[in-house]
This record gives C-alpha cells, structure tokens and sequence, in this order.
C-alpha cells in the first residue's frame, strides 16, 4: 500500500520496528501531556486563505544562516537512527541532500561524525550536549567543524533527564553492536551495565553537565568559529538572554515533549519568543509538525523554519533512504499546495494575518 502521509508512515514503522526501539522514538515524559499537546495545538488554528493571488508558480525556499535550503523544514537531532535501519545516520545525511534541506545530527549518534558528513550531499549542523568532561565537549566540537559541520545547536533543556516512562519500563538499551559512536575516544560510549530502568538516563546522569549557565554559552562561543544556536527555549526572558548572550538563533522547543511534562506547546510558544527576538535571529521551532499546514501555520507566527525528528525515524524504519527522503517530500509537496491555496507564492508571503 502507498503511504500518503507521515501518520501512515508512523504506523508502518511501527509494525517494523522492536518495541523497545518504538517507544523510545515515540515516547514523551510522564503523562505524555506536552507530547499530545504539540501535535493538539496546530488543530487550534485556523488558515484565513487569500485568493485571487495568481500562485501558478511557487518557490518553497528559504535562507537559513548563509545556506538557501529548498523548503523551510529541517531534519531535526534525533539519536541512536541505527536502531530504525543499518545505515542510520548517514542514511538520513543522503535523505536530507537529496531534498535540499539541512541535517542536524546529534551527540547521541551511532554513526560518527565524520561518516555521516562524508555521506552529506547538503548542509550539515552538529547538536551538541555539554559533558562533565569539558575535554571531551571540546572534542565534539573540534570534530564538527573539521567535518564541515555549518553550525553548533547547543540543546539547553536537559539539566537533567526527562522521566521517560516507557523507557524506565523497557529497561531501554542500545541493542548489541551499536554505542553512543561519537564518544568511544574518551570511553564514553556504552551505556552503564546491569541497571534497572532506562539506561539512557542513568547514562545522562552520570555524562552530562547539570550545572550549565548563561556563562557556558558564552565559553562554547569562545572555542569555536561556529554559529551556535539554541534549542529548547520556551520563555521570552530565555530569548532576549540568548541573544544578548550571542546565540546565532534560537529553536523552540519542548525536546518532543521528552523533557518537563506541561511544558507549553511549541507553537504556542512560538510567538513570544519572536516577540522578545524581535528579529536579531533567526527563530526556529520542532515539536508536533506532520503537514505542510503545520509549517504555514509555524512560518506565519514568526518562524524562518521547522525542524522534523520523529517522522525521518519512521521513514528510515520503513525504507532507510529512500523512506526518510519521501517523508520530506510529502511534506513539502503538503507546504507547496497550502502555500497555494493561502494565495502565497514565496515563503516570504507567509504572514500573521493568514492565522486566526
């Protein structure tokens, strides 16, 4: 059967993929309340479509950081992609090429760095978690830049670990053979052994740095060339702070509802932020995005784009490449037709007054 789009795509992978790996790419925090509600959200708000636009001919891209990608949706980091399909990461470096669209890979990958941008046939950016170990942070980024990484997204909205409860009941671990790659140098690699409950958060809290401050932006800034933008800001006092603190942008996010259950929406998060960036960056929202309308709706509150994480997994676990590179198709060919039936022709007609 044809999947036309991403939900089949959910629950085709699904029936493919062990359950363990299934609820640890779909699962959210606690109850699951911020996880439904970033999809809830967008069902909220309605188009007030323009017409008589002449919209025969559309241009879906848009330029972010230096780089004109083809549509405003990028890959967003999500870890361990070798658990959908062998190739994993770089299966989704080709997949993000061959749309033309940026690939965020993440610390938490099981391929290295350097594998997934010698696959990259387009932008990569690197997501980047702070150790205890500055040593090996500093390494990471090291490795991205050498790599060709175009920019450092600094996660800020893991303090410490979300309670992922199917997680804690799966006594989720790496499955034989694959490891946290990009840390195997500084023997950071395997998850902590014979622990009950999820061994990605005792792996968090024993790695991660908990004691992060505005100051350590302001340190990352200072070991790298790099932009560096912010993902996981909700508040408007986090916004200004992040660009009074340097951030080359901002992504709004609530970590897929992963992290603190309540955590608003992201899209209803979305225009306070812009309000306190007040355009000195670019702002960038994930979390809930599964139609082309989605991405209207997130351009037209203020958002230059949007990232994807859990519909790439779904694709790779369905057809590796080939499965991630039609997710992001089908969404852009849903953000095209509903950029023409709101009576836009560019991405940069998208405004306030189509959303109510």
């Amino acid at each position: 059967m044809t999947l036309v789009n991403l939900a089949e795509y959910e629950e085709a992978a699904r029936a493919k993929l062990r359950r363990e790996a299934y609820d640890y790419y779909a699962g959210g925090a606690n109850d699951e309340v911020t996880l439904r509600a970033n999809r809830e959200a967008y069902g909220r708000l309605a188009l007030y479509h323009r017409v008589l636009r002449d919209v025969a001919v559309r241009d879906t891209s848009v330029e972010l950081l230096g780089d004109r990608i083809s549509l405003p949706v990028m890959v967003a980091p999500t870890a361990f992609q070798r658990m959908a399909c062998d190739e994993g990461e770089c299966a989704t470096a080709r997949a993000a090429g061959r749309a033309g669209t940026i690939m965020v890979m993440s610390t938490l990958a099981t391929t290295v760095i350097e594998e997934v941008t010698a696959a990259a046939t387009g932008p990569t950016w690197f997501q980047l978690y702070i150790y205890k170990d500055r040593g090996a942070t500093l390494d990471l980024v090291r490795r991205a830049e050498a790599a060709g990484c175009r920019a450092l997204v600094l996660t800020v909205d893991t303090a410490v670990w979300g309670r992922r409860e199917a997680d804690v009941r799966n006594n989720f671990t790496l499955p034989d053979g694959l490891t946290v790659a990009n840390l195997t140098a500084h023997a950071k690699q395997n998850f902590p052994h014979d622990l009950a409950g999820s061994g990605l958060a005792a792996y968090a809290a024993a790695m991660l740095d908990a004691s992060l401050t505005w100051k350590d932006l302001e340190w990352l800034r200072g070991q790298t060339k790099l932009p560096v933008v912010l993902k996981g800001v909700v508040h408007p006092d986090d916004a200004r702070a992040a660009v009074e603190h340097g951030a080359a942008g901002v992504v709004v996010s609530n970590h897929g509802g992963r992290q603190l259950d309540s955590s608003p929406a992201t899209i209803e998060a979305l225009p306070g932020v812009v309000e306190a960036v007040a355009g000195q960056v670019p702002v960038l929202l994930d979390g809930g995005v599964r139609r082309g309308t989605d991405v209207v709706k997130a351009l037209a509150l203020g958002a230059r784009a949007v990232l994807v994480g859990r519909p790439i997994l779904w694709g790779l676990a369905v057809d590796g490449e080939d499965g991630a590179y039609r997710v992001l198709e089908l969404l852009k060919a849903e953000f095209d037709l509903a950029m023409a039936l709101c009576g836009v022709r560019t991405v940069g007609e998208i405004e306030r007054g189509l959303v109510g």
